[in-house]
């Protein structure tokens, strides 16, 4: 894709939430990464919006700090700082977003800047927030002599489908869908936005991606720390909501679609929703949930870990899941009965993203003599902790007699490329400033993606299921192991 940046010659860039974790972790230093390659616009701003008592020195020194812990140059940091205010106020307080219109009015200069509006706070502020940028016309509702407004909300969208439609509702009362990125930064990353490279520009797998080749298809998504002093948040969503909604199924979308007709952004989410909702809504048959209780992480130094309901925040009686794995089959002529088995979780031994994708068994083994079960093929994706893709075949074992082993092709993206893997917001943000939503959910991802989980979600706290309680540093609870074993599979 080329640089469409060039073309725009004035941006302002407000990060709703400025001293939050998730603007100076990510955000910030996306920024700068992209400043660095020169792929902003001549003419840019950046006003960090906040509750903390700062000013822009301050600011700017706090932005420097994080920005210094991520490895990316830093010879052009004080330009990139001069570039940077700040403004107080209330996320519901007009007065305060009537200042920062002033503070935006005095940057441009007699320029009138396109617009775009990070908000990086929690979903129930959304529309608060949206309503008051809209009170103090701070929203170009229309492109006006080329210039716009976009606005980027980050999940969970909602609880279920109800609060989800909600939210949508009402942020179209400010912004049309168009302007509105919901943004998931598991697709921007380097391994997934693979995926639809491996499946469509390579003829050898496209003839083997279907029922008819593959056993089962397993997502997993394991972190090897607990909730991190989220428990307010985190005992709100739970693991379903949090993770598994939005990163795995829109992985498994990507797994499992069609290709589509051309490689734009509505084309290829049109894909994805054809697969999303080819899948049933989840019942509790489907569904294990865990929750980790104290234990052991086995690493340099050993340490006893607190239990989630043990944790700040978390109710002593709580019931949300810090672990779920689900059977899931999409119902279409490609996929049917395949089992895609996703699963989630934190507080485990270990902390990794993965796809793999089990090819059905060779039929008539000629080798029955030395080898009386060939082990099926694998294809290995993994996102983190090192991204590779590798491709588990059957060998034969140099010497004298006819031994079989498995041996792996693999790609270490490490090994293989020299150059720095860029962040997923560092793409994630162009692509907001260029206009292309590939990489962004569509309103009817999000409705089709909550139908799956809605009614599970809702008949857990209904009937208030009880989680398996495993140990903080194991790998989950024994029951995600027998709904894998019900497929002739293991994790």
């Amino acid at each position: 894709m080329g640089n469409k940046t060039s073309s725009i010659k004035d941006l302002t860039i407000v990060v709703i939430g400025a001293s939050g974790d998730l603007s100076l972790r990510k955000i910030f230093p996306a920024f700068y990464a992209l400043f660095q390659k020169k792929l902003l616009p001549e003419r840019f701003q950046i006003i960090g919006f906040s509750r903390t008592e700062m000013n822009d020195d301050i600011f700017r020194n706090k932005v420097k700090t994080f920005i210094a812990k991520e490895n990316i140059p830093l010879s052009e940091m004080d330009e990139f700082l001069k570039k940077c205010f700040y403004c107080r106020g209330k996320y519901d307080a007009f007065q305060d977003y009537e200042r920062m219109g002033d503070l935006i009015r005095k940057l441009e200069e007699g320029h009138l800047s396109n617009k775009i509006y990070y908000l990086a706070i929690p979903p129930f502020l959304f529309l608060p927030v949206s309503n008051a940028l809209a009170h103090s016309n701070l929203i170009h509702t229309q492109e006006e002599k080329g210039v716009w407004t976009r606005v980027v909300v980050e999940k969970p969208f909602g609880r279920d489908r109800e609060s989800s439609d909600e939210l949508t509702a009402g942020l179209q009362k400010v912004f049309r869908e168009e302007q509105v990125y919901r943004i998931d930064h598991y697709l921007a990353k380097e391994v997934i936005q693979n995926l639809m490279i491996l499946r469509f520009a390579n003829l050898i797998l496209e003839p083997l991606w279907n029922r008819q080749y593959i056993q089962n298809v397993r997502i997993s998504w394991m972190e090897d720390i607990g909730i991190e002093g989220r428990g307010g948040y985190f005992d709100e969503y739970g693991i379903i909501r949090d993770v598994m909604q939005n990163h795995l199924l829109q992985i498994l979308a990507l797994v499992g679609m069609e290709q589509p007709i051309r490689l734009e952004a509505d084309y290829i989410r049109d894909e994805k929703v054809k697969v999303l909702r080819c899948i049933p809504p989840v019942t509790l048959s489907q569904l294990v949930v865990g929750q980790y209780g104290p234990g052991i992480l086995q690493c340099k130094k050993c340490e006893m870990k607190h239990g989630y309901r043990d944790e700040e925040g978390v109710p002593k009686d709580s019931i949300t899941p810090t672990y779920a794995a689900v059977s899931l089959f999409i119902k279409n002529r490609r996929w049917d009965g395949v089992p895609f088995l996703i699963r989630a979780g934190k507080g485990l031994s270990k902390r990794t993203t993965e796809i793999k994708i089990q090819f059905r068994e060779v039929p008539g083994n000629i080798f029955a003599e030395t080898a009386p079960q060939l082990t099926p093929n694998e294809l290995l994706i993994q996102v983190q902790p090192d991204a590779m893709i590798a491709l588990k075949i059957v060998n034969k074992i140099p010497g004298l007699s006819l031994v079989l082993g498995e041996s792996n092709l693999d790609l270490s993206y490490e090994s293989a490329f020299e150059s720095r893997v860029p962040d997923a917001y560092e793409l994630l943000l162009l692509d907001v400033i260029r206009g292309d939503k590939s990489l962004f959910i569509r309103s009817d991802e999000l409705e089709s993606a909550w139908d799956i989980f809605s009614p599970v979600l809702l008949e857990l706290e209904k009937k208030r299921i009880q989680p398996v309680i495993y140990p903080f540093g194991s790998e989950g609870p024994y029951t995600a192991d027998l709904l894998a074993s019900k497929y002739g599979t293991a994790w």
